[in-house]
């Protein structure tokens, strides 16, 4: 039975003051829990079912747990629908340090969702490092954490400024635009960053006059823009088929 004060705590944490206030945060739900248990995050406190402790007792044998119901889980879920586990974890801190490879950078991406879809992809690309202007939605907002399907367990993001990071870089640096070379015309270098801009303004002026390459997405249709997410998947898979 989860006691007030628990419940009280993990209601907070749905909130960013909270999390700042605490360094901590929460995962929710089967899969994203059990990459969890996975990785190599600091669990601090851990509320299943009966269910999903029996279903996967393996990973538990050696935490501490607390059994609920999966009334009293949906009452301090954060997220639609969660009948199996609700994880309090500690946030990891990253050193801004050099980085090697494909780099993303986020100037100002307000949509959580859009951001976890974004590590998510990140993910599956093979990119580990993951910047993130001051005004970039929080990574460890539960709506972002949800989109990411365990994919915050292994990509490391930082909240920086982002202006002054890119002006340190030497390598090239890819910035989404409107009016840049088609992204199918382009070959992509092994070590580079690609900057995606916020979903209604796109990349901002001060962060354009720091891009080395404008790339854009050709159009065949009407639509005036792409979701970012979406974007990030287009441009991602064509780095990553065009790289020398």
């Amino acid at each position: 039975m989860l006691s007030k004060n628990q419940q009280k705590t993990l209601k907070a944490l749905a909130t960013k003051k909270e999390r700042r206030l605490t360094g901590q945060f929460l995962v929710q739900g089967e899969k994203n829990v059990l990459e969890l248990l996975n990785s190599s995050l600091e669990l601090v406190s851990l509320f299943v079912t009966e269910t999903f402790a029996d279903k996967h007792f393996k990973f538990l044998a050696t935490r501490p747990i607390h059994i609920v119901n999966e009334e009293e889980l949906s009452k301090v879920s954060s997220i639609t629908s969660n009948n199996a586990a609700i994880a309090i974890v500690k946030q990891p801190v990253f050193e801004l340090g050099e980085m090697s490879g494909v780099v993303l950078a986020l100037d100002d991406v307000n949509d959580p969702g859009n951001l976890g879809t974004i590590i998510r992809l990140a993910d599956w690309y093979g990119i580990e490092h993951l910047v993130l202007s001051q005004q970039t939605a929080d990574v460890y907002n539960p709506k972002t954490i949800s989109a990411t399907m365990g994919a915050f367990t292994r990509v490391k993001t930082y909240r920086t400024d982002l202006k002054a990071f890119l002006n340190k870089q030497s390598k090239p640096i890819w910035g989404a635009f409107l009016d840049g070379q088609s992204i199918h015309d382009c070959s992509a270098p092994t070590d580079m960053i690609i900057v995606l801009g916020n979903e209604s303004h796109g990349i901002s002026k001060e962060i354009s006059e720091l891009v080395t390459d404008k790339i854009t997405i050709p159009k065949y249709g009407q639509s005036e823009s792409l979701n970012v997410a979406m974007a990030t998947g287009i441009i991602l898979d064509n780095v990553r088929r065009t790289q020398s």
